[in-house]
């Protein structure tokens, strides 16, 4: 209940807090209130969003596909707040989950509480084209996670980004950028995080994460930030292209993935190893056309949970844990043309490999998909159609259908 009357605060003190103030450029997709202080001493931009799912699956069974097992849900239901403070140098982002699956995963080391904040962020460009960051937001990982769930041109993520990618933490960061020519744009991006992921409200088991990404746009900026977008909604007139890389480093982690997954127990506390995780991708555009790449990797320096004498990790109870770090490495291709009339069609091939010692099968999914963009990201129906093998086995197929409204 406590979360539902912050979460009617914050709605009401939007409200009465638009006494005396300015509304600006409310159009629909620019959000649902946009607030600017008379004086130009703050602004406030709320745009609440929902996406609907219908999932249906089929399971390779005895060398044929069952039934069809369909479930609904609201895959995401959100309220964003941003705007700057006292100076537009100085920005924030808070971004809250209201849906089962946003604020999942209560535990001790978050009171036990559902982890209702997504994004918690300042944003200070305090000189020239540097920007210091402080708070809960997203690290500088891939850039199919860093891409918005809004902003997707298939129904949700691949399954390299589900398997591998470093998502949220709460730290500081550091971000920068320079031309090199007219056009040649370089970005580079250092984070310093806890490590555990989102809502760690007490306890910092291992040690800290550290991630650096470096990014190249040979060909100038992509229009409207694109190449964090999927999709070519700006239909770009001419080749753009940004190459990324990332390198993440977490000390001491207590999960088995990296700062996501599973605690790993051992019967004396928590299995602490060093992860890291390599990336690297592209995002190129041009005409309609789009397509994204991504490789990840990660390596452990000792996967396998064991106790101090080296024996396999067991709980309290003395039960094998079977605690393993989910080493391994994935590609990811995706492309997609927009037709004219705002339909698209899509499709993407992910590979996953994972080590011998996490006892996994390796994994390859085909999808195809079909959207239509009637206000770009901000309201669209999507459909997408998956074929997934495991090891050299069918092993499911899926459909599922969405649809997207975003403030």
């Amino acid at each position: 209940m406590k979360v539902h009357y912050a979460i009617s605060l914050a709605l009401l003190c939007v409200v009465f807090t638009t006494k005396g103030q300015e509304i600006t450029d409310t159009k629909f997709g620019k959000g649902m209130l946009n607030f600017v202080a008379k004086d130009s001493s703050w602004s406030v931009k709320f745009a609440p969003r929902i996406q609907f799912r219908a999932n249906s699956t089929w399971d390779y069974n005895n060398d044929q596909f069952g039934k069809p097992e369909q479930n609904f849900l609201i895959r995401r239901a959100r309220l964003k707040f941003n705007g700057f403070a006292y100076s537009p140098k100085l920005k924030y982002k808070i971004e809250l989950g209201l849906s089962n699956r946003d604020i999942s995963g209560a535990n001790q080391f978050t009171s036990n509480a559902p982890r209702v904040i997504l994004d918690a962020v300042i944003m200070w460009n305090f000189y020239e084209n540097f920007e210091l960051w402080v708070g809960q937001t997203k690290l500088p990982g891939n850039v199919e996670r860093v891409v918005s769930s809004g902003n997707l041109q298939l129904i949700d993520r691949s399954l390299l980004n589900s398997r591998f990618n470093i998502d949220r933490d709460v730290g500081f960061q550091l971000r920068h950028h320079l031309y090199l020519s007219e056009k040649f744009m370089i970005r580079e991006k250092l984070a310093v995080s806890q490590g555990e992921g989102r809502n760690i409200t007490s306890g910092n088991l291992g040690g800290l994460q550290y991630t650096g990404r470096i990014e190249a746009l040979p060909f100038g900026e992509f229009e409207s930030s694109g190449d964090y977008s999927q999709a070519d909604l700006k239909r770009e007139a001419t080749p753009k292209l940004m190459i990324g890389l990332t390198y993440d480093y977490n000390q001491d982690a207590v999960k088995t993935r990296s700062n996501l997954g599973s605690y790993m127990q051992t019967s004396t506390g928590f299995y602490e190893t060093d992860i890291s995780t390599l990336f690297v991708d592209a995002m190129f555009k041009v005409q309609g056309f789009s397509f994204m790449a991504e490789y990840a990797n990660r390596a452990a320096d000792d996967p396998i949970a064991t106790e101090n004498d080296g024996t396999p990790a067991v709980d309290a109870d003395g039960n094998l844990t079977g605690d393993v770090v989910l080493v391994g490495d994935a590609i990811n291709l995706q492309a997609g043309y927009l037709f004219k009339n705002n339909y698209e069609v899509a499709g993407r091939f992910t590979s996953l490999s994972f080590d011998e010692v996490t006892g996994r099968d390796s994994q390859e999914q085909y999808t195809l998909g079909v959207s239509k963009y009637i206000v770009g990201h901000k309201l669209k129906v999507q459909s997408d159609f998956s074929y997934s093998t495991s090891g050299n086995d069918p092993s499911g197929l899926a459909f599922r259908l969405g649809f997207d409204l975003h403030f």
